[in-house]
């Protein structure tokens, strides 16, 4: 498996806040949808329910074959960082 050497452009590397995804699915790809709230939530009267409006701040589309690959990769993650915050 070939070495891949990463670039961040400057203007990316402060990245994008997110507090919402939303994951879904074409013949060819994943796609997944972050976002942010943007407005405090409301009441729809007319359908008694909650609504939240919240910004697309970026759209990522992965192939299939590399949804495997980022859920490894984020459960690594997240036990390195379970890890790394017990106790805290």
């Amino acid at each position: 498996m070939p070495r891949i050497q990463l670039t961040l452009p400057p203007d990316k590397a402060a990245g994008v806040f997110a507090d919402f995804v939303r994951a879904w699915h074409t013949k060819d790809s994943f796609i997944l949808d972050f976002s942010a709230y943007t407005d405090p939530a409301v009441r729809d009267d007319n359908a008694d329910d909650i609504v939240q409006q919240s910004a697309v701040v970026s759209r990522v589309r992965i192939p299939p074959a590399q949804v495997f690959e980022l859920m490894k990769a984020l459960e690594q993650q997240l036990s390195a960082w379970e890890t790394e915050n017990k106790g805290k």
